[in-house]
């Protein structure tokens, strides 16, 4: 037996016995970058938060590390701190406002396939920590249809497609679902896709973008996408940014905030019992490694 028939062997083992307790963990992503994918994981995590959820987000986005900038926080250690260099789950955690903890991916996210037996498994024990430190855990993604970001979404019980009305952002999230289907690892029933209108003017113009994405895919590519909600534009949205403070503590009153209270709210009721067992950060991550060795 190879190495990395050994390595799959340990995944295949942790996926058979879950752990007693798990994490729900929700995957945002979008076709393209520019859309609000960041600002909406950063705010659905403090309005979650604020219904008494311990919530985790990280930030899967190699080498970028947009949610340190718009918190304007900066951690000392990232996930490859835990898996080359000894470092704890409490260890890689940094927490900002409301509460809310973060994971910087750094450069752990690309490096996970070239991980040692021991470090498979000493990654997986510790990802059965975080189960146990948080109720949510939110991942976000990368931007776009690259093989990380396919993994994540596929590797993902329940996953949040943010795009607004601009027609690359529609092409994209397009594409995107188009490339999920494609892969080999997707399994249609597994995942539950979830569109998010963002920096929509109106009711129409939200209605018209899920026609163009979920009606399209549904018809095509036979994939079942949810509309969750829509946020409209809004400039405080922006200056939140530009400040480096999620727009939930800058604005908690402005449309937009509201919005997003709303969608929180909506996913705080959603049962998902429906998908069946297999969820939690455990064993997602053991899905995103087994992916990476069948590349």
């Amino acid at each position: 037996m190879d190495q990395a028939e050994g390595l799959r062997n340990i995944i295949k083992k942790q996926e058979i016995e879950p752990a007693s307790q798990t994490a729900r963990v929700i995957t945002v992503t979008s076709g393209k970058g520019g859309v609000g994918k960041t600002s909406v994981s950063i705010n659905l995590a403090i309005q979650l938060a604020r219904q008494g959820k311990r919530v985790v987000v990280l930030d899967a986005d190699f080498g970028l590390a947009n949610i340190e900038i718009m918190l304007g926080i900066r951690p000392k250690y990232n996930l490859a701190d835990l898996m080359f260099r000894g470092k704890s789950i409490q260890d890689i955690i940094t927490y900002g406002p409301e509460g809310i903890g973060f994971i910087s991916g750094g450069s752990g996210i690309n490096e996970m396939a070239n991980l040692t037996r021991e470090q498979v498994f000493q990654l997986i024990q510790k990802m059965y920590e975080l189960d146990q430190l948080a109720d949510v855990i939110i991942v976000d993604t990368g931007a776009g249809i690259g093989d990380s970001v396919l993994e994540f979404v596929a590797a993902s019980t329940e996953v949040l497609l943010v795009a607004t009305p601009e027609p690359t952002s529609i092409t994209d999230a397009y594409a995107l679902l188009k490339s999920l289907n494609r892969n080999s690892s997707y399994k249609r029933g597994k995942t539950m896709l979830k569109m998010i209108a963002n920096q929509v003017r109106n009711d129409g113009d939200a209605d018209e973008l899920f026609e163009k994405i979920g009606v399209v895919v549904n018809k095509f590519l036979h994939i079942e996408i949810e509309y969750l909600g829509a946020i409209p534009y809004d400039e405080n949205m922006q200056k939140a940014v530009m400040s480096q403070e999620p727009l939930s503590l800058t604005a908690p009153n402005s449309a937009a905030a509201r919005s997003l209270y709303r969608i929180a709210g909506i996913l705080e009721n959603k049962e998902i019992e429906d998908i069946g067992d297999g969820y939690g950060i455990m064993q997602f991550f053991s899905r995103v490694i087994r992916m990476k060795f069948n590349r």
